[in-house]
């Protein structure tokens, strides 16, 4: 595993090159892109999307409207010595269906559309730096082209730069609050005398996979909220 100074670099090296990313540039390639959205409703699936990350604040939200819908985050980052798993969020759960419907999702409709989170706000814009399928890292400025909307229709300048403006802030205040956990980790795990065990990690899935409950700590608003999990 990279060291945890190495990652806070990194997070800040990605953030340094967000604000640097002409905001004139991502609104070109929306307007040119021109998505319209049918509600077609695939974002808001498991099996096309992956699961929902959650800002802090849309936590809040969740929590106001039915916090039944909040779950820890997948693929947790860490796991000390003594098995305790560390996710640096809450995801929105999923429906039991085929797909893995967003809780929030009747009909083909969010019914909670007006207070929607901020990623789904932003979808499917996008404004960071990942591998493509050959390794090559470059920037990311759309998810899911020409599988799911509609394409070429016409987008004002002024909408188009309130897109660009809203996607950069997400895509920081993301970046913001992977820092934040990762510094979290670091002084909590001194504190604690901890350490990440990868073993430890594997051995925990595995029995997870069959049917044992883990102990998951989740990262919210600086600290950490403990969570019990199972498979089913």
């Amino acid at each position: 595993m990279i060291p945890i100074p190495y990652r806070i670099a990194a997070l800040t090296q990605e953030r340094n090159s967000l604000f640097e990313y002409p905001i004139e540039r991502l609104a070109g390639i929306i307007r040119e892109i021109g998505f319209s959205c049918t509600n077609c409703a695939k974002c808001c699936t498991r099996s096309f999307n992956g699961h929902v990350f959650l800002l802090d604040h849309d936590v809040t939200t969740v929590r106001e409207i039915d916090p039944e819908a909040l779950e820890p985050a997948p693929d947790p980052e860490f796991c000390d010595q003594n098995g305790t798993f560390y996710v640096s969020g809450y995801a929105l759960k999923v429906k039991d269906d085929e797909s893995g419907s967003c809780y929030f999702l009747e009909n083909g409709r969010c019914r909670i559309y007006n207070r929607r989170f901020a990623i789904c706000r932003v979808y499917p814009y996008m404004l960071h730096r990942e591998p493509d399928e050959y390794g090559k890292v470059d920037w990311r400025q759309f998810s899911g082209l020409d599988n799911h909307g509609e394409y070429h229709r016409e987008i004002s300048e002024e909408e188009a730069l309130t897109l660009a403006r809203e996607t950069k802030e997400y895509e920081n205040a993301f970046l913001a609050q992977e820092t934040q956990f990762l510094e979290c980790i670091q002084k909590y795990f001194a504190g604690h005398k901890l350490r990440h065990v990868q073993k430890v990690y594997d051995d925990q899935m595995r029995a997870f996979g069959k049917g044992k409950k883990l102990r998951v700590m989740v990262f919210f608003d600086g600290t950490f909220e403990e969570h019990w999990i199972c498979n089913g």
